[in-house]
Formats: C-alpha cells, structure tokens, sequence
C-alpha cells in the first residue's frame, strides 16, 4: 500500500463523511468515496502503462485532475504536470524530453492521449516530473520523489497546525508544484477539504489577467479558510477590499510566495485582517522551504526553515540549503550534497530567512556599488500606479527601469520620485521608460511570476530591440483605456445578453467587410515596396470571406442575418472604417498596419476568452462563435508574422504612421463597443 493511500484510509477512518475534494459544482467526494476511486483508477493505471514511463497530465483543476494526481502517485507511475499556460511547444518538449508514454488532457481520464516518445532515464523513485518556465527555451525537468513531497507537506502541516485545516481554494494555475504539495497534500493530510473549481469560474480563465472582484466573491462564497497565493493575486485581492469594504473574515492562513512580496504589500494585506504569511521555496526542494510564523511581526521576511530543512549563507551571501533535495533532472540524478539556491539573503538572530535578490541578477554599477534589482523593483511596485517593474543597469552609474503602468491616467514620473524617496542615492533609479506588460505569452515572465530578464532586456534594451516590442509599449496605455470600456468587460465576463452578443456581431459585420477592400488600397498604393505588397496579398488570402463567417454566426444565435445585410453600421463603425480609407489614401499607406496590429492583438488577447464566457452565458452552441474561436487561433499565427513584417520596417515615418494608427484604432474600435447597448440592442433578431 502506498503512502498516499495510507492517508486517505487514516482518514477516512477518522471522518468517513467528511468532504475531501469540493470542485464547487459537481458533487463532492468524502474520504471514503475519494478512497475508492483512487483505488479504482490506480489499478487501471498499472494495468494500462509500464512501470517507469511517465505519464503527463494538463488538466482544469477539477474532481479529474485531482484523482488522477493521486491514482498515479498510488500506482507508481511518474506524473508530468503541464500547466496550461505552457505554449504547445513547451509542452512537447517536455513530453519528449521525459519520455511520457500518454497525455491526459481532457474528461473522461480513460481518453488519454498515446504520446510516441522512446523511453529515457530517470532517477529512481522518480513520482513528479515539473518543468518550470526556465529561462531558456528548452528548460529541464525536476524529478521529485513521493517521500520528498509528501514530507514536505507534513512539515507545511506540522507548522502552520492542523487547526488551519478548514477549505482550502486552489487559485494558482493547475500543474504549479507549489500548489500541489503545500495546498493539496497538505490539506488531505490535516483532514482538511480541497476546494478546485475550474479556474474560469474564480476569475482565472486567464490566470495572468485575473478577473479579482469574481476571484473575492469566489472565495467568499465558497467559505474558503486558507489559501496560496502569488504577490500579483496578493495584490489583487487586497486592491479589490481596499476599494468595496468587504472582508474575508474566515481566512485563517494565506501563504504568499513564488516571489519576493513588498513589506508594504504584506502591511496593507494585513491592515484588512488578511492573514499573510510570507513564504520561500524552489522547485528543487519541492517548493516550500521556510514560512513565517502566525506573529507577523517580521514583515518582508520569509519565516523559519520548516522542520525538515536547515539553512545558512555562504561568504557571498548565497542561500545554502541542507535538507531533502530532488532526485536530480530528466536523464540526470543529482550528486548527494547540500544545495546552493543561487538567491542572496541573510538569517537574522532570530533564524529567519530574508531573501534580497538573486545571485545572478546582481547589478554593479560603475561606481563599484551592488544592487539586488528586486530591491529596488519592491520600492517601485510599491507604487499603485505601477504594475509591473524590471531594474537594470550593470556598468552604468545608476540603475535604471522598464516600467508598466498600472492604468492608462497615472503619473509614473511621480511615482518614480516617490520610489526613489525610499532608496539610497546609489540605488535610485536615474533612466526609465514606460512599456507593455510582460506575460508568458510574449516570453517575458515565467509562470511562476518571475521576470525572464534576458528577454525583456533584449525586446527594449538591447542593440537588436524590436520596433514591434516599441509598438506596444507606445500604445500599452490605449490598450489600457481599450480595456477598460464597460461593454468590453461585460463581454469578457460573459454577462451579456443574446441581442448585445447579436449587436456586436452586426457592427464586427460592418467593419470586417471592409477588411479585403482595405488591403486591396493599402496593396495598390504599396505595389512599389514588394515586401509588403507580398505580405497585404498574403492576407488578402487569408482574409477573403470572414465577413460570411460573421453571417453565418449571426444566424445560428437567433438573429436575422438578412437584417444585418441590409442595416448600416454605427456611426463608431463608420467613423473607424472611414478613418482607415482616409489614411490609406491621403496619408501613408503603411499606417495601415497599425490597424491590423489593433485587431488582430485584441484577437489574440480576447478572442478565446470572450468566446468561452459569452458562450457559458447564453447556452449557444459552439457554433455560434465561428468568428471569434476562429479568428482568436488565425491571428495567434499573424501576430508571429506581424512582428516579423514591422521589425522590417526601417523609415522612421513608416514607423510612426503605424504607431499613429494604431493609437487612433484602439480609441476608435473601443468607440465601436461603446455604441453597442447592454440593455437593449439594436440588432435585428
């Protein structure tokens, strides 16, 4: 008998009837029946897959993600958890690279995926297999036993106490480790209740633009005790309470971490009655290292090593860790010895461990000064006009910073002054330029959270930074206010009716079938320049008949496509369609494609999203959303391709007139949502 089994029959021995997986939803499964159908599935398992072969899982949390989690830790086969925010090809590598004989990706579990990968080495007693983000594009895969994480979850147990164990909500993404051995393993083995509803219905349909007002009522609903959570959530939910005045008094323990919280965050968390501990960990050591305790009277610091790791610092500052390490990595078992983390802190008199930068992204300066980055970032995103923040300056006489706004109205330059107030002379941050928000998605931040430095120092810092990373730093703030408008939102949340989904349909009519014809004057008027004229004709290609998919849409939701035909668009559609003739035709043509950057990003980023939520709403086949389902996967390949084409673009008036529009266009395509009415559309049905 496993040791996860050994839990699940202990308890439910103690509390049969207790709930141990709440999905919020579907029914929830008692200890007992949690028993049973892990001892079903991982006899399955063991009968269905060779022992040693991993077996590779990219799940919504769920009642399916949680047993297959525990059937193959039971039946002993390697688990590859794949988040979902993984690009395809992070995906495949990871499942080439460890050898997974199947993917399981979808309900029912016996629909798994055969994966024709040829076996390879890996550590003895090799149960999890997690490849984080990294900061290559082929990252390694971590290879954890059973025994080591499950020893980690009774030391999160033996430490924060078993009084804590209440109901406690997944939110961060499915397939994050941290997660699965402080929150999951933790919570079944204090007798506690896992609450894992699907991330979209706790805001999280994008876990890297969280929807947090849905995210709070989530956890208020649900009744939620405790919770893990990153500083951006932190951050989220604490904005969220600061603005409403509600409370979230039956928490008893949120745990923080992933990276480093500012003080002042943790200050205000607590100021709201949120009970905040801040946390450190690695992949390596299963994810959780130390915690602090229930006094809070250290902030900034992150706690005691649990009783199951000691720690100290090198001469440098360096973090060394003792304790139970990880197997080793995919092909590769790890030398016995202690483990040198690569963070830079210091353990105070008292034994806790304060975490103050990275070893490899120290900055010296050319006054011979070192500076932790994430320093100074922490003073900067202290700032709630700040989203997000990266430091830089090795060689230079001062740091300087790329920095996000956190809305389209705020003063950064005020906010940098403010920042600076709190640092040193050498420390302050002397250059910094504003830029669009850095996401997995762009390659720019890691799952976890953590800035992929190298990257973004190329998009904007580097000798070959791209015009397209300008673009959208330029424009980051009318993304922004494109964002903000309520119709937009409305949809995104699904909390639109079937008419304002019809209205909308009408207007995207409208204006996308001018789309052909506009290429075809941008193309005329570009013949000379044959790049470019090559590009407009690829997507003339690819562009001819959208305009019908919108038709055909129209009609499967209940509206009068006929009607749609012979209507006329919204002045804000005419106005839009109007100003891109105009442009084409008396000012430069290339300006163009600054409205093919506006809607296809907006595909690209809403599109899916939009879709999933409207869809959910109204109960309307898949068939309904052709456009947007279509047209959100189309342009993933075309802003690759959009890149590329603008990268090229040399002049610098080609490279304002793109710019020009595509500021223009997103006021102008957020006029065109405004004008549709959420109450009472104007849309023949």
């Amino acid at each position: 008998m496993s040791e996860i089994l050994d839990i699940l029959r202990a308890n439910t021995g103690a509390f049969p009837d207790r709930i141990a997986i709440d999905p919020v939803g579907p029914e929830p499964l008692s200890f007992a029946a949690l028993l049973g159908k892990v001892e079903e599935l991982s006899a399955r398992l063991q009968h269905e897959y060779p022992v040693g072969r991993p077996v590779a899982i990219r799940l919504d949390h769920g009642l399916n993600e949680a047993l297959i989690e525990l059937a193959l830790l039971d039946a002993g086969l390697p688990a590859l958890s794949l988040p979902s925010f993984f690009t395809a090809e992070q995906a495949h590598h990871a499942i080439d690279a460890c050898g997974a004989v199947a993917l399981v990706d979808s309900a029912p579990l016996h629909c798994a995926q055969a994966c024709r990968t040829a076996p390879v080495p890996l550590p003895d007693g090799t149960a999890r297999i997690t490849f984080t983000s990294g900061s290559t594009g082929t990252p390694k895969g971590i290879c954890l036993s059973a025994k080591h994480m499950l020893r980690v979850a009774r030391s999160v147990v033996d430490s924060v106490g078993t009084e804590h164990a209440g109901r406690h909500m997944a939110l961060l993404p499915p397939g994050i480790l941290l997660e699965t051995v402080a929150g999951f393993f933790a919570t079944l083995l204090a007798g506690g209740t896992y609450v894992c509803p699907a991330q979209a219905e706790i805001g999280l349909a994008d876990p890297f633009r969280p929807d947090f007002g849905k995210m709070v009522w989530a956890i208020v609903e649900a009744r939620i005790t405790s919770l893990i959570l990153v500083p951006e959530y932190l951050a989220g939910i604490v904005q969220v309470l600061e603005d409403t005045g509600l409370r979230l008094p039956l928490l008893t323990l949120i745990a923080v971490g992933g990276a480093r919280t500012p003080p002042s965050l943790i200050e205000r968390a607590r100021a709201l009655g949120l009970p905040v501990r801040q946390g450190y960990g690695l992949t390596e050591c299963a994810s959780v290292v130390s915690l602090e305790d229930s006094s809070g009277n250290a902030p900034g610091s992150a706690g005691r090593p649990l009783g199951h790791m000691r720690a100290r610092t090198a001469p440098d500052g360096e973090i060394i860790l003792d304790g139970p390490i990880c197997l080793g990595t995919v092909g590769e078992a790890r030398r016995p010895g202690p483990f040198a983390t690569g963070d830079i802190g210091r353990i105070d008199e008292s034994g806790r461990l304060w975490i103050e930068g990275r070893k490899s992204n120290l900055i010296v300066t050319s006054f011979g000064r070192n500076i932790s980055p994430e320093w100074v970032e922490a003073a900067l995103l202290a700032r709630p006009e700040i989203a997000q923040a990266m430091v830089y300056g090795e060689g230079l006489p001062a740091p300087g910073a790329l920095i996000v706004p956190a809305r389209p109205e705020v003063d950064l330059a005020a906010a940098v002054e403010t920042a600076n107030a709190a640092l040193p002379a050498y420390a302050r941050v002397a250059n910094w330029r504003e830029v669009a928000h850095f996401t997995p998605l762009n390659g720019q931040l890691t799952g976890n959270g953590r800035l992929r430095r190298d990257a973004i120092a190329a998009a904007y810092l580097g000798d070959e930074a791209s015009f397209f990373a300008q673009l959208e730093a330029d424009t980051v703030r009318e993304r922004l206010r494109f964002l903000a408008v309520p119709q937009l939102q409305a949809g995104l949340n699904g909390t639109i009716g079937r008419d304002a989904y019809i209205a909308y349909l009408a207007q995207a009519w409208h204006h996308v079938r001018h789309t052909v014809p506009l290429l075809q004057a941008a193309r005329e008027k570009l013949a000379h320049r044959p790049e470019l004229a090559a590009a407009l004709d690829e997507y003339i290609a690819e562009e001819t008949g959208h305009d019908e998919w919108i038709i055909a849409d129209i009609a499967v939701a209940g509206g009068n496509a006929d009607a749609v035909r012979a209507s006329k668009p919204a002045p804000a559609t005419r106005a839009m369609v109007d100003h891109a003739y105009e442009r084409i035709a008396n000012g430069n043509p290339v300006s163009f494609f600054g409205m093919v950057y506006v809607l296809e990003s907006v595909s690209v980023a809403l599109a899916q999203r939009g879709a999933s939520a409207v869809a959910g709403n109204l109960g309307l086949p898949p068939e309904a959303f052709t456009y947007l389902t279509s047209h959100g996967a189309l342009d993933q390949d075309h802003m690759r391709f959009f890149a590329s084409l603008v990268n090229g673009l040399a002049d610098p008036a080609d490279r304002a007139a793109v710019t020009c529009m595509a500021k223009d266009m997103f006021r102008l395509y957020g006029n065109v949502f405004a004008s549709i009415d959420l109450e009472e559309s104007h849309a023949a049905a």
